[in-house]
């Protein structure tokens, strides 16, 4: 399906902002969420060069960009180092911008480019010129952009993340029904990712999309973790391994320690990797912090790459063999865990709250009412009124047995369905 270029309109701003600032504009978001389809929308609407860059010595990165912008430069004589490619930017005679897309393929090449850019951004960028760099790695451009000790820190007027899309845009690109469990059974294979929306097909449902995307011969997403795990610097086959036990339940670093037979202190610079690049996520119980719980879980952030693990790793050799029915159980659960994060996603501060006996799949500051908790109980499917009311007074009964019950006396206890895909 090519789709058309919606939604954005915030980052479209942020843009339009810092072109009228002139300086530098950094921004950065994972493999495939849109940054070059976003840059390349605006700079052909405003004005302006693009370029993305190369992996590739030095003078072929060099030639790349020239060759990409000489048409709006008013030079022929293509520079030989990066000093004189920033000479040229600043002998133009009208204010420009430029994007630098794939910015660390550059820095990968030549350590020193940091360091040639922070004297020209310093001595000599043209006011009311815009320079943007933008990168798909997250632990490499916070390496370049906010760690204090680079170059580059501080020199960033903003520093912007373009994020994976939401539900409501999904479905506005895609032409489907937001109210429909089964558009989100679909938004859950894919994210909010915009190049997988590609694959959703008119008419399709969760189980043909599941197949296109991951498990026809030689699908798209096969070697997709691997990809986004080399984007982020993280190699090396436990990376993979820490993630397929995620992904089959072990969520305690003491359990994905003893699921790859290692001690727990030899994955604590891993983890730290996998969390740095956004590819894992940590949980505290609700009110709880680092210093204060040792209860800690880690789960796959990306819809996509959670599918990946938690469903087609562990079932690709017997998908196949598997009826209709036993298919769109797989798909339901996961999504159920994608709805339960798009739920939690609408209330600030909201997290999971667990003891040893039970779990609440939402606690929140209440906006409805200052110093009152919001407590939740979430299900992936359409609740009738009775059901609502016993969940309802099941999840009362369980929240006076809660260690939260005596320091949050005031609660509103709610029981969100998938009714709640539309607010």
């Amino acid at each position: 399906m090519n789709l058309d270029f919606v939604n954005r309109v915030k980052e479209q701003e942020e843009l339009a902002a810092a072109a009228r600032k002139g300086g530098l504009l950094v921004i950065f978001g994972r493999r495939r969420v849109g940054k070059s389809r976003l840059l390349r929308q605006w700079l052909a609407v405003n004005g302006g060069m693009y370029s993305q860059a190369i992996e590739g010595p030095q003078d072929m990165q060099i030639k790349q960009v020239f060759e990409d912008i000489k048409g709006q430069l008013g030079t022929q004589i293509m520079p030989k180092t990066w000093p004189e490619m920033f000479e040229v930017l600043s002998l133009q005679k009208k204010p420009w911008v430029l994007c630098l897309d794939e910015f660390p393929y550059l820095t990968a090449t030549d350590g020193s480019l940091p360091s040639q850019l922070q004297r020209w951004i310093d001595q000599a960028l043209p006011k009311g010129c815009l320079l943007i760099l933008a990168g798909s790695s997250t632990r490499m451009m916070n390496d370049l952009f906010l760690n204090r000790s680079a170059p580059l820190y501080g020199r960033a007027h903003k520093l912007l993340q373009v994020k994976p899309m939401d539900y409501e845009a999904f479905c506005q690109a895609c032409g489907l029904k937001a109210a429909a469990m089964a558009s989100f059974d679909q938004f859950s294979l894919v994210g909010g990712i915009p190049k997988y929306w590609e694959f959703v097909e008119k008419g399709a449902d969760a189980i043909a999309l599941a197949e296109a995307l991951y498990f026809d011969f030689a699908p798209y997403m096969e070697q997709e973790p691997q990809r986004i795990l080399r984007d982020e610097g993280v190699i090396g086959a436990n990376a993979v391994s820490v993630l397929e036990a995620v992904g089959r339940g072990a969520e305690r670093p003491s359990e994905i320690a003893m699921r790859l037979g290692t001690a727990q202190t030899n994955l604590s610079r891993l983890l730290q990797q996998l969390l740095d690049a956004s590819v894992l996520e940590r949980e505290l119980p609700y009110g709880e912090s680092v210093r204060t719980t040792k209860k800690i879980l880690y789960r796959i952030a990306d819809p996509t790459m959670r599918f990946w693990f938690r469903v087609y790793s562990p079932h690709r050799s017997r998908w196949m063999t598997y009826t209709e029915e036993e298919k769109q159980k797989l798909i339901h659960d996961h999504a159920s865990t994608v709805f339960e994060d798009m739920c939690r996603a609408r209330y600030p501060g909201a997290s999971r709250y667990w003891e040893k006996n039970f779990e609440l799949d939402l606690v929140a500051p209440d906006p409805e009412h200052e110093r009152h908790l919001l407590v939740a109980e979430v299900k992936w499917h359409k609740l009738s009124a009775s059901e609502r009311r016993q969940i309802q007074s099941q999840l009362e009964n369980k929240w006076q047995r809660c260690a939260l019950a005596t320091k949050y006396p005031k609660v509103r206890v709610e029981v969100f369905d998938a009714s709640a895909l539309v607010t």
